[in-house]
């Protein structure tokens, strides 16, 4: 069962995606505060994310994504997803990703390791990558493909799964074009990305969202959509959707600061 498969739980992260637990929907006639639109680029600081996943509609699972400084330039983004209904949560699905990252400026984000464990109940499956940017390039080990396991050339800018949701964060503003590189998994990978013209209410829980809505425009069959608002760490929801059927959603519940570790 692949339903929690990484690129679809970090888009956001990444996807991130991983972050109110009720639906997006309209709001009542009492308003509720609306967040302030998405601002300049804001440095790095730590913060703990929760999520609640949906699955094609249905509540399967939860997300938590953390940002952990470490030390001096020295960061590190989780993403843990546990399913816990549905045959996903008898099954006990699980995956914790995570990135170690440099950043001299809070702004710039160069990955240096990635780890991935997928759980279920009668097994369990770790890889690991190294990001060798002396040499630049990249490998991975474990519980991969022999056919990722060969070293994948990188480039300046190139970024994790994880890191993309903090690309993301940093980088939108109304009508942009986003592109990335992703290198994971033992593999390279470019993304495009369109960012809306204008903001749109997305209402999550008892707060209204005033966010930008940003669509990957080169997935094909596969789309990506995350929401982005001002203030906000992380996207306030992240979809993955396929053959125009939405598959998984990830709602954020709620966000707070964390200490360095």
């Amino acid at each position: 069962m692949t339903r929690f498969a990484t690129s679809r739980t970090t888009l956001a992260l990444a996807a991130l995606a991983l972050l109110a637990g009720t639906a997006f929907a309209a709001t009542d006639d009492t308003t509720p505060p609306v967040a302030t639109t998405v601002a300049a680029p804001v440095a790095l600081s730590p913060f703990v994310a929760s999520y609640q996943a949906y699955n094609a509609g249905d509540l399967a699972g939860t997300a938590v994504m953390r940002l952990v400084k470490r030390g001096g330039d020295l960061w590190r983004v989780d993403m843990d997803v546990k399913a816990d209904a549905g045959l996903a949560g008898l099954a006990g699905i699980s995956l914790q990703q995570s990135t170690a990252f440099r950043s001299s400026d809070g702004l710039s984000f160069v990955p240096l390791g990635q780890s991935t464990m997928k759980s279920a109940v009668f097994s369990k499956k770790l890889s690991t990558g190294v990001y060798d940017w002396k040499n630049h390039v990249a490998r991975w080990s474990g519980d991969v493909k022999d056919s990722r396991k060969a070293p994948v050339s990188l480039q300046d800018g190139d970024l994790s799964t994880l890191l993309l949701n903090l690309a993301v964060i940093r980088d939108a503003q109304p009508g942009k074009s986003l592109n990335y590189r992703l290198v994971d998994d033992g593999r390279a990978r470019e993304q495009a990305f369109a960012v809306s013209a204008q903001t749109e209410i997305v209402a999550v829980g008892e707060l209204s969202y005033d966010a930008l809505r940003i669509n990957r425009v080169n997935g094909g069959n596969s789309e990506t959509v995350l929401w982005v608002a001002a203030g906000v760490p992380t996207p306030v929801r992240i979809l993955q959707r396929e053959d125009g059927q939405d598959k998984l959603d990830l709602r954020l519940v709620q966000y707070q600061g964390a200490t360095s570790q």
